[in-house]
């Protein structure tokens, strides 16, 4: 079991703006729900913003970047953003997190060999969909990143939501600030394919023009670098999906299989299916545009896409076409082989959730899904008022959560609860959303 030492900490940088009523000041409830202010409109900032002249990020910079986007998505047109933040400093800004980024594991520690100690708090926050005043208010009802408060955000940053791009950029400026206090999850739409169905390649095309293209395919590469999991005080396990399956061996090499295209379907029998550990985790090959649902490197599409059920047992995800659904005994399993006390999983809002009754509904953010004697599992949704653009009159109006998880062993969670930011400034839709898959569903077809 994990034990910490109390760490030198520092106040937190300053809020994104001198004025008060730029965003609600942070709430004093811990568990009782927040209620966001209506969206100000605030003075023009500085802008365009201009790379650091010592290549620097500093706390002063990132609060101009947050100012700027909350600003510009009032005031301007989407095609007007590069006003706002030029593509070379966009460049340069996630190349910076990039190269941070892809230096790190596929399960990245957060212990006391980083900083975390009896004086810190760790903030868990669940899928965001490029919701940008949103994420604008739970970061300023949280408190921003700083010594003693680390952010784990679990995927999901854009597709849906009309701000995808924006939320990426702030979240990437801030892990440049700082890197050992912000970690971001890789989620399931952080893929060519889920960007090219679900609206952020058409918002990044939207907003940067002819440099549009070049754009997307920075972020794309950024993807690629975002690790898969990590592992808070040796206690909790978080990922945008959830669990996965052992490591494949591929089949030793023969004279027949030297075919060219030879195609690799794995074994998806769920009577061979085992759970992974660690160990596969460590080893799986992150860097792949798509996470691949055939073939031996299985693991990065299991973390990113699959769901709990309450049937025992591992079997395929055959609702999603990738990744598993696992049962409360594997939720056991896990705890118990890993010494751990909680996962914690994102990946299901309230349209997944609706079709889903075995589990609870997501009208509050969150929900215990399993309880067994190691731990609990849980499923923690951070975008309110989900999807930001629905086919029907009847929304779905859910409130969203995120977790902070207190010392000294950080495994009991504290759930904020909070309402969306009204009213939404008004945006055209990157996406077909009447038309579009619904719950990332039935994608054998990729």
């Amino acid at each position: 079991m994990a034990s910490f030492s109390p760490v030198p900490s520092v106040a937190p940088p300053p809020p994104p703006s001198a004025e008060e009523d730029l965003l609600c000041t942070p709430s004093a409830a811990t568990v009782a729900d927040s209620k966001p202010c209506s969206l100000p409109y605030t003075e023009r900032p500085n802008i365009p913003i201009a790379w650091p002249d010592d290549g620097i990020v500093s706390a002063s910079w990132v609060t101009e970047i947050m100012l700027a986007f909350e600003w510009a998505s009032i005031n301007l047109k989407p095609e007007e953003f590069p006003s706002v933040l030029p593509v070379d400093v966009l460049d340069k800004l996630v190349l910076s997190a990039s190269k941070i980024l892809h230096k790190e594991p596929n399960c990245v520690q957060i212990d006391e060999k980083c900083g975390l100690g009896l004086g810190s708090h760790v903030v868990v926050v669940g899928d965001v969909h490029g919701q940008l005043h949103d994420v604008l208010f739970l970061l300023r009802d949280a408190g921003f990143p700083s010594d003693d408060r680390f952010f784990v955000f679990n995927g999901d940053y854009v597709d849906r939501g009309a701000w995808g791009l924006e939320v990426f950029l702030l979240l990437l400026a801030w892990k440049v600030l700082m890197p050992q206090r912000v970690h971001m999850l890789r989620g399931n739409h952080e893929s060519k394919y889920c960007t090219s169905v679900y609206g952020f390649e058409k918002e990044v095309l939207t907003k940067y023009g002819e440099n549009g293209k070049h754009v997307y395919r920075k972020f794309l590469g950024c993807f690629e670098g975002l690790p898969l999991a990590c592992i808070i005080a040796g206690n909790v396990y978080t990922a945008h999906g959830g669990l996965f399956r052992g490591s494949i061996i591929p089949p030793a090499k023969t004279k027949r299989s030297k075919k060219k295209n030879r195609k690799v379907i794995s074994n998806t029998n769920s009577e061979t299916l085992k759970l992974g550990s660690l160990e596969d985790l460590a080893k799986a090959r992150r860097s792949v545009l798509d996470p691949p649902w055939e073939g031996t490197n299985l693991i990065p599409g299991d973390v990113l896409w699959s769901d709990p059920t309450m049937k025992s047992g591992l079997s395929p995800n055959l609702e999603r076409g990738i990744g598993l659904l696992w049962g409360p005994d594997c939720t056991e399993e896990f705890l118990k082989n890993f010494s751990l006390k909680l996962i914690i999983r994102s990946h299901e809002g309230p349209d997944a959730r609706d079709k889903r009754s075995e589990l609870g509904g997501m009208e509050t953010g969150y929900t215990i899904d399993h309880v067994v004697e190691s731990g609990k599992l849980i499923t923690l949704f951070s975008a309110p008022d989900y999807p930001q653009f629905q086919a029907s009159e009847d929304r779905y109006r859910n409130k969203a959560a995120y977790i902070i998880l207190e010392p000294p062993e950080f495994d009991t969670p504290e759930f904020h609860v909070f309402d969306a930011v009204t009213p939404r400034p008004k945006v055209n839709p990157y996406y077909d959303f009447e038309e579009v898959v619904d719950s990332d569903e039935n994608l054998e077809g990729w």
